[in-house]
């Protein structure tokens, strides 16, 4: 089915329904979302979170649609997935890997970080800083990325738990991204949980796409920062910030 005659079928299951959510009996279920997304502005880029989009019980009908589309791949390669034990079933593992495991954080909501006011006689003023190990996906080749994110904030008017911070980041990370845009993505979620807009992010990641493939590197370690705020701005922060790291980088050797 071709994309414009799947959306010929969504056009006019619409028209003859007057709702958006009926008429989509002839179209995928993929297509139907895609096609929704276009006709709003939505951008669903790799790293884009389309939670939004789905309902309950959409995952698994979309895993049942690309597990067809990683057959042909595998055919494709001229992978004889009839009779080669170890490919038989290949094409639905790699369709429920992707939706469930490594491209999770576009699908799911984001995670609910509780917060705890902050604000009695003796809040907490000061810096804190955790450290969360990630494993996200290069957008480019579909190889792993892995590391760790040092994420800094000056405590606010509310505090989430902590293991909170590493649960936000991982849903950051779980995605087709560039280790840049990751750094982005968690400083602004941290901010946006935190309610602080003094935050640091420090990510320290390896690239499978540097490593198994290109120049083959026998290290690929990558640095990225993104300071806002006092971390910026203020010398003695963005100091405590780098030292604190520092120190539980080394402790971690």
């Amino acid at each position: 089915m071709t994309e414009s005659l799947t959306y010929k079928n969504i056009l006019a299951g619409a028209e003859q329904q007057g709702d958006d959510d009926k008429g989509y009996k002839e179209a995928y279920l993929g297509d139907h979302i895609r096609f929704k997304m276009k006709r709003e502005g939505k951008r669903f880029w790799a790293g884009d979170n389309i939670s939004d989009y789905l309902h309950e019980g959409d995952i698994e009908k979309l895993i049942d649609e690309a597990t067809p589309a990683f057959e042909q791949v595998l055919d494709s390669l001229l992978i004889d997935r009839e009779n080669d034990p170890n490919s038989k079933g290949t094409a639905r593992r790699l369709a429920k890997m992707y939706f469930n495991e490594i491209m999770a954080g576009r699908y799911e909501p984001a995670p609910d970080a509780t917060a705890f006011p902050n604000d009695s006689a003796d809040r907490y003023e000061g810096m804190l800083v955790v450290r969360s190990e990630l494993r996200s996906m290069c957008s480019h080749h579909h190889q792993p990325v892995t590391g760790v994110a040092y994420i800094g904030i000056i405590a606010a008017a509310k505090l989430i738990g902590l293991s909170k911070y590493t649960r936000i980041a991982q849903w950051c990370a779980r995605r087709g991204t560039l280790q840049e845009e990751l750094c982005n993505d968690i400083a602004r979620e941290i901010s946006k949980a935190t309610a602080s807009d003094n935050v640091g992010v420090y990510l320290r990641m390896t690239h499978g796409c540097c490593e198994n493939r290109g120049i083959m590197a026998h290290d690929s370690s990558t640095t990225t920062t993104v300071l806002k705020g006092a971390f910026n701005k203020d010398a003695g922060t963005k100091k405590e910030f780098f030292d604190t790291l520092s120190l539980q980088e080394s402790n971690k050797r």
